[in-house]
Parts: C-alpha cells; sequence; structure tokens
C-alpha cells in the first residue's frame, strides 16, 4: 500500500491537504458558533437552527448543481479555487458582525464554497487516481479531512486557555484561508483521454445506469437512519460518561477514522467496494443496536465507539469510489451531485424521525429504527447492486 500511496497523482495529496488544513478551521470555528451566538449576537437556539438549516439545505442543491456544470465545462480546479476561498475568505467577517441575520449570511457563502466546491473536487479526485486506486485515493483524502476534525477543536482549546477572544480566533482563520487557497492553485487537472458527448440532465436520473440508480435508492435507505452524530454523544452521557470526557471520546473516534481511513478503503480496491460498504453497513447497525441495548457506561462503550470510528474509516471514502464506479463516462461529475443531495437532504429528516423516536417513546427506539436502516441497507446492497463492467 505504501508503494501506491506513493505513485498517488500530485493532485491527490493536494487536495487531501487542502481538506485538512480547511477542516482544520472550520472544526477549530464550528464549536464556537453556539458561543458567539449566546454570548456576543444574544441569540438562542431558534435561531442556530435557521442559521444551519438553511445553510446545510443549501450546501445539498449546489453540489448538484456544481456536479452537473463540471461535466459540462470538464474544469474542475476553478470551481475547487471558488468554493475554498467564498468559504474561508468569509469565515474571519464572522468577527465583525453584530447580530445573527449577517451571521446567517456568512454561514449562508461558507455553505455555498461547499456545495460549489464538493462534486467538483471528487470528480476531479476519481479522474487523477484511475479506477485502480480510487479507493486509496478517497481513503487518503477522508484520512486528512477526519485529521482536520482533531486538530481543529484542539486548536481552539489552546487558543481559548491563552487567553484570546472569540472575536480574535475568527480572525485569524484567515491564515488557513489564503494557505487552502494558494495549495488550491498548484492544482493541474488531468488531460481527459477521451472526451464523451454532453448528455441532456434527466431529474428523473434516465441518463443514469440502473446500478447507480439502485445505488442512490440503498444510500438513502441508509442515510434516513443515519442521524446526527451529537445523539450518539447525548447517549454517551446518559449511560454515565462524565461531560469532561464525551469531546474527548468524539476526538478518539475521529482519530482512529484517521488512522484507518487509508488502509481500509484501499482493500476496496482489491476486493471490490461493495463487499467492504456492506461489511461497514452491518458493522453500523450492530453498533446501533448494542448501543441502544447498553444500560451503562464501561470498557464496552469505549470500545463501541472505536467501532463507530472503524465504520466511517471503512465507509465514507468506499461510497464516493463506489459513485465514480457506477458513473457513465463524462457524467462522474453529476453522479456525485446526486450522492451529495440525497445524502445531504436526507440528513435533516433522519435527525427528526431520530429526535422524535428518543423523546416520544424510548432511546432504544430510535437506536433500532437506525439499526434497521443500515442492516437491510447491508442487504440490499450486496444483493441489489451490481456494478456492470466496471471495478468494485
Amino acid at each position: 500500500m505504501l508503494r501506491n500511496l506513493r505513485s498517488l497523482p500530485r493532485a491527490v495529496w493536494l487536495i487531501g491537504l487542502i481538506s485538512l488544513v480547511n477542516d482544520s478551521a472550520s472544526e477549530m470555528l464550528y464549536p464556537l458558533i453556539p458561543l458567539y451566538l449566546s454570548s456576543v449576537l444574544m441569540a438562542g437556539p431558534k435561531a442556530m437552527g435557521l442559521i444551519e438549516g438553511i445553510a446545510e439545505a443549501t450546501a445539498s442543491l449546489l453540489k448538484l448543481f456544481s456536479g452537473v456544470i463540471v461535466d459540462r465545462t470538464r474544469r474542475a480546479k476553478p470551481w475547487i479555487i471558488f468554493g475554498y476561498g467564498l468559504a474561508g475568505l468569509g469565515r474571519p467577517l464572522i468577527a465583525l458582525v453584530s447580530s445573527w441575520p449577517a451571521l446567517l449570511m456568512i454561514r449562508f457563502a461558507d455553505r455555498v464554497g461547499k456545495g460549489l466546491r464538493s462534486s467538483p473536487r471528487d470528480a476531479l479526485l476519481a479522474a487523477s487516481a484511475g479506477p485502480e486506486n480510487r479507493g486509496l485515493a478517497f481513503g487518503l483524502h477522508r484520512a486528512m479531512d477526519n485529521a482536520g476534525a482533531v486538530v481543529g477543536p484542539i486548536l481552539a482549546a489552546l487558543l481559548l486557555s491563552a487567553g484570546l477572544g472569540l472575536k480574535a480566533i475568527f480572525l485569524w482563520s484567515i491564515v488557513p484561508a489564503l494557505c487552502c487557497l494558494a495549495l488550491a492553485l498548484l492544482i493541474k487537472e488531468p488531460e481527459p483521454v477521451t472526451r464523451p458527448p454532453v448528455r441532456k440532465f434527466d431529474w428523473r436520473l434516465r441518463d443514469m445506469p440502473p446500478a447507480f440508480r439502485r445505488y442512490l435508492m440503498v444510500v438513502a435507505l441508509f442515510t434516513l437512519g443515519n442521524s446526527s452524530n451529537m445523539f450518539l454523544l447525548l447517549r454517551a452521557q446518559e449511560l454515565g460518561v462524565a461531560q469532561a470526557q464525551i469531546p474527548l471520546l468524539w476526538a478518539a473516534v475521529s482519530l482512529v477514522a484517521m488512522c484507518c481511513s487509508t488502509p481500509l478503503s484501499a482493500l476496496s480496491d482489491r476486493f471490490g467496494r461493495v463487499p467492504l460498504l456492506g461489511a461497514g453497513y452491518l458493522a453500523y447497525g450492530l453498533f446501533y443496536l448494542a448501543l441502544g441495548q447498553m444500560r451503562h457506561d464501561g470498557l464496552f462503550l469505549f470500545l463501541l465507539f472505536g467501532g463507530y470510528g472503524l465504520f466511517m474509516a471503512a465507509t465514507e471514502g468506499v461510497e464516493k469510489a463506489l459513485v465514480a464506479d457506477l458513473a457513465p463516462d463524462g457524467q462522474e461529475g453529476t453522479a456525485f451531485g446526486w450522492f451529495h443531495l440525497v445524502t445531504g437532504t436526507l440528513l435533516l429528516p433522519a435527525s427528526i424521525l431520530f429526535g422524535w423516536l428518543y423523546q416520544a417513546f424510548q432511546p432504544q427506539a430510535a437506536f433500532f429504527f437506525s439499526g434497521g436502516c443500515a442492516l437491510t441497507a447491508a442487504f440490499l446492497l450486496l444483493v441489489w447492486v451490481r456494478p456492470e463492467g466496471k471495478k468494485g
């Protein structure tokens, strides 16, 4: 695997490094936004819910738009530069706002940037790595992304303990933004071997192969049971984990995902995407069933959360590699756009449904529902999604 890592194109490493730097800045600021809303802007949970809901919905829709556009222009780099630039240069402006509607506009711009860059970035990763190393490339990208999720909160804690105020931390986020822009300018796009004719976009997905449509249905079912990770932390706290240990518990999950994403995703290049992804969905289902049954904390709970990090490592990169495998030539961007749209739009109803089951009945009902969705999705994936003439 090390030899294959060294042979990955420069663009793959640059994209991974950009994600690491960008996510370090994003995850450094994300936990501080609720504090800034309540202590500086004097806004409450309703304002935060409105801000995040609008921001995430916008990002999901734009991921499809940017995917379609990149297939027509055959250029991903401009969208990557603009997307990271818009998000990164907007974050320091949070220090200058005096009301929550202004913060909404900045978060809106941040998610617009994410929506415009995500599908072109994934399409460029797939094209740069080639079919034989897609799992490895997407696994490396997710590992570096998860590294940012570990580094960011640690940076925030260090800066706060050093006496920096919230506004100063927001202003300092201009440094990683400029680094991301500089790295994005260094990317070189591979020249396509052939230029397939541009196909008319079809909202009914008739321009996509049956295997890809079935895969989207499986992903939709799995996502319906894949609610916000905040519920996992809430459950851990209810089971007796000390409040001070909750952030450390989640940092450990991100650390496991960071260390294991590359080797586990690379296995899909040898043994196929579908078997590995099916095993990941199965592990997720068993994790949720076990967490729903637990009555107190202990070593087994921490082992379970470590297993959840392994699930993330085994699925996040492979899901995207399978999208590239199933996408028709010349429509990789559109395929990634559909994938991001499905997963992004279903996260909100998934969390609402999980929260309703959690509160109206009992935690076990919510966790059993999510586990059941995952186990059903694993079964359907293994028997229903067959890549047609492509590696997977």
